[in-house]
C-alpha cells in the first residue's frame, strides 16, 4: 500500500519529519561520507535526503513510482525527478553507482521485480542503501508516521532480501530510538538517544538502515546456458519415405533411367 506523496511531504515539512530526517541523514552520511564523481539514485519518496550528497555527486536523480505520486525537486532548478513504475525503471544498464531506497519497499507488491531492476540499474559493484521501518518499533505503529503505513521489516527479512536479489549486505546501522508519540519531550535528546539505543537495544530502533553491494556471479563451468524462449531454428535435409536425402534420392533415380550402352 502506497503512501501519497502530499502526506509524505507534509510530514517531511513538519518538525516530526524535519527531526527524523536529520537523525536518519546523519547515518546516511556515516554510511556515505563521500559521494564525488558518483551517480546517486533515489528510489521512492528519497528527496528529503538526496540533498546530503548533491552538491559533491556528479549527478543526483530521483524516481517516484505512481501509486505513491510525484512532486518537483529541487525547487530552484528544474525538476529532477521522474514518474516511473519501480520495476522498470527508464535507466539503461549499469548507469547508477549508488541507490538510495527510501519510503518504497514498504508499498510495493512486486519486491522481486523492483530489486531485480535495482541490480539492472547498478554498476558492477555499486552500492544500495535500503531505509525501511522496523517491524517491532513504536515508528511501525504510530499513524502519523509514513513508517506505519505499508509492510514493516526485521533486520533479517529485509538482508534475506537483499540476499536474495544479488547484492551482499556491507554495514547495517538504527535511527529512530525516540518515542514518536512523546518527541516534543525527547527531541532534544534525540541524538543521545540513538547513540546509546543502537549500542544497547537495537530492536527498538524505528528504522533499519542497511547498506550492500551488488553481486556479479559467474555461470558454473557445468551449466547449462539460458535458452531463448524464441527457439533457434536447425536444418536438416530434406528425405524422401525411405529416410533418403534429396540428394542420394535424385542420384538413385538417375541411375535407374539411364539406359546401359554396351
Amino acid at each position: 500500500m502506497w503512501l501519497d506523496v502530499v502526506d509524505l511531504r507534509d510530514f517531511y515539512a513538519g518538525p516530526l519529519g524535519r527531526l527524523a530526517r536529520r537523525l536518519i541523514g546523519r547515518q546516511l552520511r556515516e554510511i556515505w561520507p563521500d559521494a564525488q564523481g558518483q551517480c546517486v539514485l533515489g528510489l521512492g519518496f528519497a528527496v528529503p535526503y538526496l540533498p546530503l550528497f548533491r552538491d559533491e555527486a556528479e549527478r543526483v536523480l530521483a524516481v517516484m513510482p505512481p501509486g505513491q505520486g510525484v512532486t518537483h525537486w529541487p525547487e530552484d532548478v528544474p525538476s529532477l525527478v521522474c514518474l516511473a513504475e519501480e520495476f522498470t525503471l527508464p535507466l539503461p544498464d549499469r548507469s547508477i553507482d549508488r541507490l538510495l531506497i527510501v519510503h518504497c519497499l514498504e508499498g510495493s507488491a512486486e519486491l522481486r521485480l523492483l530489486m531485480r531492476e535495482c541490480w539492472r540499474v547498478l554498476a558492477d559493484g555499486g552500492r544500495v542503501v535500503v531505509v525501511v521501518a522496523n517491524r517491532s518499533s513504536l515508528w511501525a505503529r504510530f499513524e502519523p508516521s509514513p513508517f506505519a503505513h505499508g509492510r514493516p521489516y526485521s533486520l533479517s527479512q529485509i538482508t534475506k532480501l537483499l540476499r536474495h536479489s544479488m547484492f551482499a549486505p556491507r554495514q547495517t546501522a538504527k535511527a529512530l530510538f525516540m518515542p514518536p508519540v512523546l518527541w516534543q519531550l525527547f527531541g532534544g535528546w534525540a541524538a543521545a538517544l540513538d547513540r546509546v539505543g543502537s549500542r544497547w537495544f537495537p530492536t527498538l530502533a524505528g528504522v533499519h538502515i542497511v547498506e550492500a553491494e551488488k553481486q556479479i556471479y559467474a555461470m558454473p563451468w557445468d551449466a547449462a546456458p539460458a535458452v531463448s524462449r524464441n527457439r533457434a531454428m536447425t536444418t536438416k535435409p530434406a528425405t524422401d519415405r525411405l529416410g533418403r536425402s534429396r540428394n542420394e534420392a535424385l542420384n538413385s533415380n538417375a541411375s535407374e533411367q539411364t539406359p546401359i550402352v554396351r
